[in-house]
Protein backbone atom coordinates (compact mmCIF):
# COMPACT_ATOMS: atom_id res chain seq x y z
CA UNK A 1 0.00 0.00 0.00
CA UNK A 2 1.18 3.53 -0.77
CA UNK A 3 0.67 6.55 1.53
CA UNK A 4 0.03 10.16 0.53
CA UNK A 5 -0.08 13.25 2.73
CA UNK A 6 -2.08 16.29 1.58
CA UNK A 7 -0.97 19.92 1.85
CA UNK A 8 -3.46 22.67 0.95
CA UNK A 9 -1.75 26.08 1.01
CA UNK A 10 -4.61 27.85 -0.79
CA UNK A 11 -3.84 30.39 -3.54
CA UNK A 12 -0.10 30.91 -3.88
CA UNK A 13 2.36 32.40 -6.42
CA UNK A 14 3.89 29.88 -8.79
CA UNK A 15 7.44 30.29 -7.47
CA UNK A 16 6.33 29.58 -3.90
CA UNK A 17 4.71 26.31 -4.90
CA UNK A 18 7.75 25.39 -6.98
CA UNK A 19 10.11 25.99 -4.05
CA UNK A 20 7.96 23.75 -1.88
CA UNK A 21 8.10 21.02 -4.50
CA UNK A 22 11.90 21.23 -4.56
CA UNK A 23 12.01 20.98 -0.75
CA UNK A 24 9.82 17.88 -0.82
CA UNK A 25 11.80 16.39 -3.68
CA UNK A 26 15.04 16.68 -1.68
CA UNK A 27 13.36 15.22 1.39
CA UNK A 28 11.86 12.25 -0.45
CA UNK A 29 15.19 11.55 -2.12
CA UNK A 30 17.14 11.77 1.13
CA UNK A 31 14.60 10.04 3.40
CA UNK A 32 13.49 7.10 1.34
CA UNK A 33 10.86 6.10 3.92
CA UNK A 34 9.20 9.52 3.99
CA UNK A 35 5.53 9.63 3.00
CA UNK A 36 4.59 10.86 -0.44
CA UNK A 37 2.95 14.31 -0.47
CA UNK A 38 0.43 16.05 -2.72
CA UNK A 39 0.04 19.84 -2.90
CA UNK A 40 -3.52 20.92 -3.77
CA UNK A 41 -3.81 24.65 -4.52
CA UNK A 42 -4.64 27.55 -6.84
CA UNK A 43 -2.10 29.80 -8.53
CA UNK A 44 -1.90 33.49 -9.19
CA UNK A 45 -2.11 34.05 -12.99
CA UNK A 46 0.90 32.50 -14.74
CA UNK A 47 1.88 30.90 -18.06
CA UNK A 48 4.28 27.97 -17.74
CA UNK A 49 6.35 26.65 -20.64
CA UNK A 50 7.32 22.98 -20.45
CA UNK A 51 10.43 21.39 -21.95
CA UNK A 52 8.90 21.17 -25.44
CA UNK A 53 7.27 24.61 -25.48
CA UNK A 54 8.22 27.25 -28.02
CA UNK A 55 8.00 31.03 -27.42
CA UNK A 56 5.71 31.37 -30.45
CA UNK A 57 3.10 29.28 -28.61
CA UNK A 58 2.50 32.40 -26.51
CA UNK A 59 0.60 34.70 -28.87
CA UNK A 60 0.95 37.95 -26.91
CA UNK A 61 3.93 40.04 -25.84
CA UNK A 62 5.60 40.00 -22.43
CA UNK A 63 4.57 43.63 -22.02
CA UNK A 64 0.95 42.63 -22.61
CA UNK A 65 1.25 40.00 -19.87
CA UNK A 66 3.06 42.34 -17.48
CA UNK A 67 0.27 44.89 -17.78
CA UNK A 68 -2.16 42.19 -16.62
CA UNK A 69 0.13 40.86 -13.86
CA UNK A 70 0.56 37.50 -15.59
CA UNK A 71 3.94 35.78 -15.13
CA UNK A 72 5.74 33.77 -17.81
CA UNK A 73 7.85 30.94 -16.37
CA UNK A 74 9.98 28.18 -17.96
CA UNK A 75 9.61 24.88 -16.06
CA UNK A 76 11.09 21.37 -16.03
CA UNK A 77 7.90 19.42 -16.67
CA UNK A 78 7.09 17.73 -19.95
CA UNK A 79 4.56 19.16 -22.35
CA UNK A 80 4.07 22.54 -23.92
CA UNK A 81 2.57 25.82 -22.68
CA UNK A 82 -0.38 26.15 -20.31
CA UNK A 83 -2.08 28.69 -18.09
CA UNK A 84 -2.69 28.55 -14.33
CA UNK A 85 -4.89 30.99 -12.46
CA UNK A 86 -7.70 31.44 -9.95
CA UNK A 87 -10.53 28.97 -10.41
CA UNK A 88 -8.21 26.25 -11.66
CA UNK A 89 -7.49 23.35 -9.30
CA UNK A 90 -3.81 22.37 -9.38
CA UNK A 91 -2.37 19.23 -7.80
CA UNK A 92 1.31 18.36 -7.46
CA UNK A 93 1.67 14.71 -6.34
CA UNK A 94 5.21 14.08 -5.10
CA UNK A 95 5.34 10.31 -5.40
CA UNK A 96 8.26 7.90 -5.18
CA UNK A 97 7.36 6.01 -8.35
CA UNK A 98 9.88 3.23 -7.80
CA UNK A 99 8.62 2.50 -4.31
CA UNK A 100 4.98 2.73 -5.39
CA UNK A 101 5.59 0.51 -8.42
CA UNK A 102 4.33 2.99 -10.99
CA UNK A 103 5.77 3.41 -14.46
CA UNK A 104 5.63 6.95 -15.80
CA UNK A 105 2.95 5.86 -18.29
CA UNK A 106 0.81 4.37 -15.50
CA UNK A 107 1.30 7.43 -13.30
CA UNK A 108 0.14 9.83 -16.03
CA UNK A 109 -2.82 7.56 -16.77
CA UNK A 110 -3.71 7.55 -13.05
CA UNK A 111 -3.70 11.36 -12.93
CA UNK A 112 -6.02 11.46 -15.93
CA UNK A 113 -8.32 8.92 -14.29
CA UNK A 114 -8.45 10.97 -11.08
CA UNK A 115 -9.68 13.97 -13.05
CA UNK A 116 -12.21 11.84 -14.94
CA UNK A 117 -13.56 10.53 -11.62
CA UNK A 118 -13.84 14.06 -10.17
CA UNK A 119 -15.74 15.57 -13.10
CA UNK A 120 -18.03 12.54 -13.26
CA UNK A 121 -19.18 13.34 -9.70
CA UNK A 122 -20.52 16.63 -11.08
CA UNK A 123 -22.35 15.03 -13.99
CA UNK A 124 -19.71 15.74 -16.64
CA UNK A 125 -18.85 13.04 -19.18
CA UNK A 126 -15.23 13.60 -20.16
CA UNK A 127 -12.76 11.49 -22.09
CA UNK A 128 -9.09 11.00 -22.86
CA UNK A 129 -7.65 11.93 -26.25
CA UNK A 130 -4.67 10.02 -27.63
CA UNK A 131 -3.32 13.20 -29.28
CA UNK A 132 -2.43 14.84 -25.99
CA UNK A 133 -2.40 14.01 -22.28
CA UNK A 134 -5.25 15.38 -20.17
CA UNK A 135 -9.04 15.12 -20.25
CA UNK A 136 -11.50 16.51 -22.78
CA UNK A 137 -15.21 17.10 -23.35
CA UNK A 138 -15.40 16.33 -27.03
CA UNK A 139 -12.77 18.61 -28.60
CA UNK A 140 -12.63 20.98 -25.60
CA UNK A 141 -9.88 20.44 -23.08
CA UNK A 142 -10.74 20.87 -19.38
CA UNK A 143 -7.81 19.16 -17.63
CA UNK A 144 -4.06 18.96 -18.28
CA UNK A 145 -1.24 16.71 -17.13
CA UNK A 146 2.45 17.64 -17.17
CA UNK A 147 4.96 15.89 -14.93
CA UNK A 148 8.68 15.66 -14.36
CA UNK A 149 10.60 12.87 -12.64
CA UNK A 150 13.88 13.15 -10.73
CA UNK A 151 15.50 10.36 -8.69
CA UNK A 152 12.39 8.29 -9.47
CA UNK A 153 10.16 10.88 -7.74
CA UNK A 154 7.40 12.76 -9.56
CA UNK A 155 6.72 16.47 -9.36
CA UNK A 156 4.49 18.96 -11.19
CA UNK A 157 1.19 17.22 -11.92
CA UNK A 158 -2.35 18.07 -13.06
CA UNK A 159 -4.55 21.14 -13.54
CA UNK A 160 -8.36 20.95 -13.70
CA UNK A 161 -10.40 23.94 -14.90
CA UNK A 162 -13.22 24.38 -12.39
CA UNK A 163 -14.38 27.94 -13.04
CA UNK A 164 -11.40 30.03 -14.18
CA UNK A 165 -11.44 33.01 -16.51
CA UNK A 166 -10.90 31.30 -19.88
CA UNK A 167 -9.73 34.40 -21.77
CA UNK A 168 -5.99 33.86 -21.00
CA UNK A 169 -6.15 30.52 -22.83
CA UNK A 170 -6.90 32.51 -26.00
CA UNK A 171 -3.46 34.14 -25.68
CA UNK A 172 -1.63 30.82 -26.18
CA UNK A 173 -1.69 27.64 -28.24
CA UNK A 174 -2.60 25.28 -25.36
CA UNK A 175 -0.36 22.19 -25.35
CA UNK A 176 1.37 23.58 -28.44
CA UNK A 177 -1.60 22.58 -30.62
CA UNK A 178 -3.27 25.20 -32.77
CA UNK A 179 -7.04 25.16 -32.95
CA UNK A 180 -7.51 23.63 -29.49
CA UNK A 181 -10.35 25.11 -27.44
CA UNK A 182 -10.33 25.13 -23.64
CA UNK A 183 -13.38 24.75 -21.42
CA UNK A 184 -14.21 24.46 -17.73
CA UNK A 185 -16.29 22.21 -15.50
CA UNK A 186 -18.69 25.07 -14.83
CA UNK A 187 -19.26 25.68 -18.54
CA UNK A 188 -19.71 21.99 -19.30
CA UNK A 189 -22.27 21.31 -16.56
CA UNK A 190 -24.11 24.59 -17.14
CA UNK A 191 -24.37 25.66 -13.52
CA UNK A 192 -22.35 27.45 -10.87
CA UNK A 193 -19.86 25.29 -9.02
CA UNK A 194 -18.36 25.81 -5.57
CA UNK A 195 -14.60 25.49 -5.89
CA UNK A 196 -14.13 24.03 -2.39
CA UNK A 197 -16.56 21.20 -3.17
CA UNK A 198 -14.55 20.22 -6.23
CA UNK A 199 -11.36 20.47 -4.20
CA UNK A 200 -12.72 18.06 -1.59
CA UNK A 201 -13.63 15.57 -4.31
CA UNK A 202 -10.13 15.90 -5.75
CA UNK A 203 -8.58 15.29 -2.34
CA UNK A 204 -10.70 12.19 -1.86
CA UNK A 205 -9.97 10.76 -5.31
CA UNK A 206 -6.23 11.36 -4.98
CA UNK A 207 -6.08 9.64 -1.60
CA UNK A 208 -8.09 6.73 -2.96
CA UNK A 209 -5.85 6.41 -6.00
CA UNK A 210 -2.65 6.20 -3.97
CA UNK A 211 -3.89 4.41 -0.86
CA UNK A 212 -4.00 1.08 -2.67
CA UNK A 213 -1.57 -1.24 -4.41
CA UNK A 214 -0.11 0.47 -7.43
CA UNK A 215 -1.37 -0.91 -10.75
CA UNK A 216 0.70 -3.20 -12.88
CA UNK A 217 2.29 -1.44 -15.79
CA UNK A 218 -0.03 -1.31 -18.76
CA UNK A 219 1.95 -1.76 -21.88
CA UNK A 220 2.06 -3.72 -25.05
CA UNK A 221 2.14 -7.43 -24.26
CA UNK A 222 5.53 -9.11 -24.53
CA UNK A 223 4.93 -12.49 -26.13
CA UNK A 224 7.73 -14.92 -26.70
CA UNK A 225 9.81 -13.67 -29.58
CA UNK A 226 8.01 -14.68 -32.74
CA UNK A 227 9.91 -16.66 -35.32
CA UNK A 228 10.43 -14.65 -38.49
CA UNK A 229 8.33 -16.00 -41.38
CA UNK A 230 9.87 -17.03 -44.66
CA UNK A 231 8.85 -13.86 -46.50
CA UNK A 232 11.12 -11.78 -44.26
CA UNK A 233 14.24 -13.68 -45.19
CA UNK A 234 16.39 -11.86 -47.73
CA UNK A 235 19.23 -13.00 -49.92
CA UNK A 236 22.23 -10.75 -49.47
CA UNK A 237 23.36 -9.15 -52.73
CA UNK A 238 26.80 -9.93 -54.06
CA UNK A 239 29.29 -7.68 -55.80
CA UNK A 240 31.71 -4.90 -54.87
CA UNK A 241 29.09 -2.15 -54.45
CA UNK A 242 28.30 -2.87 -50.80
CA UNK A 243 31.88 -2.80 -49.60
CA UNK A 244 32.74 0.30 -51.66
CA UNK A 245 29.81 2.22 -50.16
CA UNK A 246 30.59 1.05 -46.65
CA UNK A 247 34.25 2.09 -46.91
CA UNK A 248 33.39 5.49 -48.37
CA UNK A 249 30.96 6.27 -45.57
CA UNK A 250 33.31 4.97 -42.91
CA UNK A 251 36.21 7.08 -44.14
CA UNK A 252 34.03 10.21 -44.33
CA UNK A 253 33.06 9.99 -40.66
CA UNK A 254 29.38 10.33 -41.62
CA UNK A 255 26.50 8.43 -40.06
CA UNK A 256 23.74 6.63 -41.92
CA UNK A 257 20.36 5.58 -40.62
CA UNK A 258 21.00 2.34 -42.50
CA UNK A 259 23.60 1.32 -39.92
CA UNK A 260 22.38 3.15 -36.80
CA UNK A 261 18.81 1.85 -37.09
CA UNK A 262 19.88 -1.60 -38.37
CA UNK A 263 17.78 -1.26 -41.52
CA UNK A 264 17.05 -4.64 -43.16
CA UNK A 265 17.66 -3.12 -46.61
CA UNK A 266 21.19 -1.95 -45.86
CA UNK A 267 22.89 -4.58 -48.04
CA UNK A 268 20.61 -3.90 -51.01
CA UNK A 269 20.97 -0.11 -50.83
CA UNK A 270 24.72 -0.13 -50.22
CA UNK A 271 25.08 -2.64 -53.05
CA UNK A 272 23.41 -0.10 -55.36
CA UNK A 273 25.53 2.77 -54.04
CA UNK A 274 22.67 4.38 -52.10
CA UNK A 275 22.41 5.46 -48.47
CA UNK A 276 20.36 7.68 -46.18
CA UNK A 277 22.64 10.16 -44.40
CA UNK A 278 21.87 10.77 -40.73
CA UNK A 279 22.88 14.27 -39.63
CA UNK A 280 23.65 15.86 -36.25
CA UNK A 281 25.37 12.96 -34.52
CA UNK A 282 24.53 9.46 -33.45
CA UNK A 283 22.75 10.24 -30.14
CA UNK A 284 19.08 11.23 -29.97
CA UNK A 285 17.39 13.38 -27.31
CA UNK A 286 14.33 11.12 -27.46
CA UNK A 287 13.95 7.48 -26.56
CA UNK A 288 11.25 5.87 -28.70
CA UNK A 289 10.35 2.28 -27.93
CA UNK A 290 10.93 1.04 -31.49
CA UNK A 291 14.14 2.81 -32.49
CA UNK A 292 17.68 1.45 -32.36
CA UNK A 293 19.37 4.87 -32.60
CA UNK A 294 21.30 5.69 -29.41
CA UNK A 295 19.68 7.83 -26.74
CA UNK A 296 21.94 9.90 -24.54
CA UNK A 297 24.34 12.82 -24.34
CA UNK A 298 24.54 14.81 -27.57
CA UNK A 299 27.45 16.74 -29.02
CA UNK A 300 27.56 20.19 -30.60
CA UNK A 301 26.54 20.23 -34.26
CA UNK A 302 29.47 19.71 -36.61
CA UNK A 303 29.74 22.80 -38.88
CA UNK A 304 31.70 20.80 -41.47
CA UNK A 305 29.13 18.00 -41.73
CA UNK A 306 27.17 19.63 -44.60
CA UNK A 307 30.32 19.93 -46.73
CA UNK A 308 31.45 16.36 -45.98
CA UNK A 309 27.96 15.06 -46.79
CA UNK A 310 27.97 16.89 -50.12
CA UNK A 311 31.40 15.44 -50.93
CA UNK A 312 30.17 11.90 -50.21
CA UNK A 313 27.08 12.47 -52.40
CA UNK A 314 29.34 13.64 -55.23
CA UNK A 315 31.71 10.69 -54.89
CA UNK A 316 28.80 8.24 -54.89
CA UNK A 317 27.39 9.92 -57.99
CA UNK A 318 23.90 10.21 -56.54
CA UNK A 319 21.09 11.96 -58.39
CA UNK A 320 18.69 11.55 -55.47
CA UNK A 321 19.69 11.65 -51.81
CA UNK A 322 17.82 11.28 -48.52
CA UNK A 323 18.88 13.21 -45.42
CA UNK A 324 17.54 12.44 -41.96
CA UNK A 325 18.66 13.17 -38.43
CA UNK A 326 18.36 12.22 -34.81
CA UNK A 327 15.90 14.38 -32.84
CA UNK A 328 17.79 17.32 -31.36
CA UNK A 329 15.40 18.93 -28.89
CA UNK A 330 18.47 20.52 -27.28
CA UNK A 331 19.04 22.73 -30.35
CA UNK A 332 16.92 25.89 -30.55
CA UNK A 333 15.55 25.20 -34.05
CA UNK A 334 15.67 21.40 -33.77
CA UNK A 335 18.36 21.34 -36.47
CA UNK A 336 16.33 23.00 -39.25
CA UNK A 337 19.19 25.33 -40.25
CA UNK A 338 21.65 22.42 -40.29
CA UNK A 339 19.35 20.54 -42.68
CA UNK A 340 19.19 23.66 -44.84
CA UNK A 341 22.96 24.15 -44.90
CA UNK A 342 23.39 20.53 -45.97
CA UNK A 343 20.83 20.89 -48.79
CA UNK A 344 22.63 24.03 -49.99
CA UNK A 345 26.03 22.31 -49.86
CA UNK A 346 24.76 19.35 -51.91
CA UNK A 347 23.29 21.68 -54.55
CA UNK A 348 26.54 23.58 -54.87
CA UNK A 349 28.53 20.36 -55.31
CA UNK A 350 25.91 18.38 -57.28
CA UNK A 351 23.54 20.88 -58.99
CA UNK A 352 21.23 18.24 -60.47
CA UNK A 353 20.82 16.17 -57.31
CA UNK A 354 17.36 16.07 -55.72
CA UNK A 355 17.20 16.08 -51.91
CA UNK A 356 14.57 14.45 -49.71
CA UNK A 357 14.58 15.16 -45.97
CA UNK A 358 13.13 12.89 -43.29
CA UNK A 359 12.67 15.22 -40.33
CA UNK A 360 11.70 15.14 -36.63
CA UNK A 361 8.73 17.25 -35.48
CA UNK A 362 10.83 20.28 -34.41
CA UNK A 363 8.62 20.27 -31.29
CA UNK A 364 5.88 21.93 -33.32
CA UNK A 365 7.92 25.02 -34.22
CA UNK A 366 6.46 26.80 -37.26
CA UNK A 367 9.55 29.02 -37.45
CA UNK A 368 11.85 25.99 -37.76
CA UNK A 369 9.64 24.41 -40.42
CA UNK A 370 9.53 27.64 -42.44
CA UNK A 371 13.31 27.86 -42.21
CA UNK A 372 13.64 24.36 -43.67
CA UNK A 373 11.03 24.97 -46.39
CA UNK A 374 13.03 28.03 -47.49
CA UNK A 375 15.66 25.62 -48.88
CA UNK A 376 12.96 23.83 -50.93
CA UNK A 377 13.87 20.15 -50.65
CA UNK A 378 12.12 18.00 -53.25
CA UNK A 379 10.34 16.01 -50.51
CA UNK A 380 9.71 16.61 -46.82
CA UNK A 381 9.05 13.32 -45.05
CA UNK A 382 7.82 13.14 -41.48
CA UNK A 383 6.77 9.74 -40.19
CA UNK A 384 3.62 9.44 -38.10
CA UNK A 385 5.02 5.94 -37.32
CA UNK A 386 1.95 4.34 -35.68
CA UNK A 387 -1.70 4.78 -34.78
CA UNK A 388 -2.76 7.34 -32.18
CA UNK A 389 -3.75 4.70 -29.61
CA UNK A 390 -0.16 3.42 -29.38
CA UNK A 391 1.65 6.77 -29.10
CA UNK A 392 2.19 6.62 -25.33
CA UNK A 393 4.15 3.36 -25.74
CA UNK A 394 5.75 3.80 -29.14
CA UNK A 395 6.44 7.57 -29.27
CA UNK A 396 6.04 8.83 -25.68
CA UNK A 397 7.74 12.19 -26.39
CA UNK A 398 5.73 12.91 -29.53
CA UNK A 399 2.15 14.02 -30.17
CA UNK A 400 0.00 12.44 -32.89
CA UNK A 401 -1.82 15.65 -33.78
CA UNK A 402 1.43 17.61 -33.91
CA UNK A 403 2.87 15.23 -36.51
CA UNK A 404 -0.24 15.59 -38.67
CA UNK A 405 -0.12 19.35 -38.28
CA UNK A 406 3.50 19.43 -39.46
CA UNK A 407 2.57 17.68 -42.72
CA UNK A 408 -0.34 20.06 -43.23
CA UNK A 409 1.82 23.12 -42.54
CA UNK A 410 4.37 22.17 -45.19
CA UNK A 411 1.64 22.38 -47.82
CA UNK A 412 0.53 25.75 -46.48
CA UNK A 413 4.09 27.16 -46.48
CA UNK A 414 5.07 25.86 -49.93
CA UNK A 415 2.54 23.81 -51.96
CA UNK A 416 5.33 22.88 -54.37
CA UNK A 417 7.10 20.67 -51.83
CA UNK A 418 5.99 17.03 -51.91
CA UNK A 419 5.09 15.57 -48.51
CA UNK A 420 5.54 12.01 -47.37
CA UNK A 421 4.91 9.93 -44.26
CA UNK A 422 5.31 6.36 -43.07
CA UNK A 423 3.80 3.79 -40.72
CA UNK A 424 5.15 0.65 -39.06
CA UNK A 425 2.86 -2.37 -38.85
CA UNK A 426 2.89 -5.21 -36.34
CA UNK A 427 3.01 -3.17 -33.11
CA UNK A 428 -0.50 -4.12 -32.00
CA UNK A 429 -2.56 -1.71 -34.10
CA UNK A 430 -6.04 -2.71 -35.29
CA UNK A 431 -6.95 -2.55 -38.96
CA UNK A 432 -9.65 0.00 -38.16
CA UNK A 433 -7.15 2.27 -36.39
CA UNK A 434 -4.65 1.82 -39.20
CA UNK A 435 -7.14 2.84 -41.89
CA UNK A 436 -8.16 5.87 -39.81
CA UNK A 437 -4.52 6.89 -39.44
CA UNK A 438 -3.96 6.56 -43.18
CA UNK A 439 -7.03 8.75 -43.71
CA UNK A 440 -5.75 11.32 -41.20
CA UNK A 441 -2.41 11.49 -43.00
CA UNK A 442 -4.01 11.84 -46.43
CA UNK A 443 -6.29 14.65 -45.18
CA UNK A 444 -3.19 16.76 -44.51
CA UNK A 445 -2.57 16.73 -48.27
CA UNK A 446 0.27 14.21 -47.98
CA UNK A 447 1.38 12.79 -51.36
CA UNK A 448 3.43 9.70 -50.51
CA UNK A 449 3.03 6.88 -47.97
CA UNK A 450 5.26 4.00 -46.90
CA UNK A 451 4.01 0.96 -44.98
CA UNK A 452 6.49 -1.54 -43.56
CA UNK A 453 6.85 -4.30 -41.00
CA UNK A 454 8.17 -3.32 -37.57
CA UNK A 455 11.19 -5.43 -36.58
CA UNK A 456 12.38 -5.51 -32.98
CA UNK A 457 16.01 -4.26 -32.92
CA UNK A 458 16.79 -5.94 -29.58
CA UNK A 459 15.10 -7.49 -26.54
CA UNK A 460 15.10 -4.03 -24.92
CA UNK A 461 12.76 -2.67 -27.57
CA UNK A 462 9.03 -3.10 -28.07
CA UNK A 463 8.14 -6.62 -29.16
CA UNK A 464 6.65 -7.55 -32.51
CA UNK A 465 2.98 -8.34 -31.92
CA UNK A 466 2.37 -9.72 -35.41
CA UNK A 467 4.14 -10.31 -38.69
CA UNK A 468 1.95 -8.89 -41.44
CA UNK A 469 1.91 -11.09 -44.58
CA UNK A 470 2.77 -9.61 -48.00
CA UNK A 471 -0.76 -9.99 -49.33
CA UNK A 472 -2.09 -7.84 -46.48
CA UNK A 473 0.47 -5.17 -47.33
CA UNK A 474 -0.74 -5.34 -50.93
CA UNK A 475 -4.33 -4.83 -49.77
CA UNK A 476 -3.40 -1.88 -47.54
CA UNK A 477 -1.36 -0.35 -50.35
CA UNK A 478 -4.48 -0.52 -52.52
CA UNK A 479 -6.53 1.16 -49.78
CA UNK A 480 -3.94 3.93 -49.55
CA UNK A 481 -4.14 4.56 -53.30
CA UNK A 482 -7.94 4.69 -53.04
CA UNK A 483 -7.52 7.42 -50.42
CA UNK A 484 -5.64 9.47 -52.99
CA UNK A 485 -1.94 8.97 -52.22
CA UNK A 486 0.00 9.55 -55.44
CA UNK A 487 2.69 7.05 -54.50
CA UNK A 488 2.61 4.13 -52.07
CA UNK A 489 5.30 1.64 -51.07
CA UNK A 490 3.87 -1.20 -48.98
CA UNK A 491 5.63 -4.39 -48.03
CA UNK A 492 7.40 -6.21 -45.19
CA UNK A 493 10.81 -4.74 -46.06
CA UNK A 494 9.70 -1.21 -46.90
CA UNK A 495 11.27 1.61 -44.88
CA UNK A 496 10.85 5.39 -45.05
CA UNK A 497 13.61 6.03 -47.58
CA UNK A 498 13.52 2.68 -49.39
CA UNK A 499 13.68 3.35 -53.14
CA UNK A 500 12.78 6.94 -52.33
CA UNK A 501 13.69 8.23 -55.78
CA UNK A 502 11.30 5.80 -57.45
CA UNK A 503 8.46 6.89 -55.17
CA UNK A 504 9.21 10.55 -55.87
CA UNK A 505 9.03 9.92 -59.60
CA UNK A 506 5.53 8.43 -59.19
CA UNK A 507 4.32 11.87 -58.11
CA UNK A 508 6.10 13.49 -61.03
CA UNK A 509 4.37 11.09 -63.44
CA UNK A 510 0.99 11.94 -61.90
CA UNK A 511 1.69 15.65 -62.17
CA UNK A 512 2.80 15.26 -65.78
CA UNK A 513 -0.39 13.36 -66.63
CA UNK A 514 -2.53 16.01 -64.98
CA UNK A 515 -0.63 18.72 -66.82
CA UNK A 516 -1.09 16.88 -70.12
CA UNK A 517 -4.82 16.54 -69.54
CA UNK A 518 -5.06 20.25 -68.87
Amino acid sequence: MTALQIEQPGRVPYDQAHRRQMELLRKLHKERRADDVCLILEHDPVFTLGRHARPEHVCVSEDFLAERNVELVRVERGGEVTYHGPGQLVCYPMVNLRRAGFSVVDFVSTLEQIMLNVVQRFGIAANRDSRNHGIWCGDRKIGSVGIAVRHGISYHGLALNVNPDLEPFEWINPCGLSGVSVSSMEYECGRELIFDEVQEQMKEKIQMAFARPAPKRKRLSRPERLAKPAWLRQRLPTGPGYEQTRRLLSSSGLHTVCQEARCPNQFECYGKGAATFMLMGESCTRNCGFCNVKHGVTKALDPDEPIRTAAAVAEMGLSYVVLTSVSRDDVSDGGAEHFGRTIAAIRRRCPGCLVEVLIPDFQGSMAALKQLCHFRPAVINHNVETVAALYSEVRPQAIYERSLELLKRVREIDPGIITKSGLMLGLGETREDLLQTMTDIRETGCDLLTLGQYLQPSVKHLPVQRYVPPEEFDNLGGKARELGFAGVAAGPHVRSSYRAGELYRSVQKRNNRQGGNG
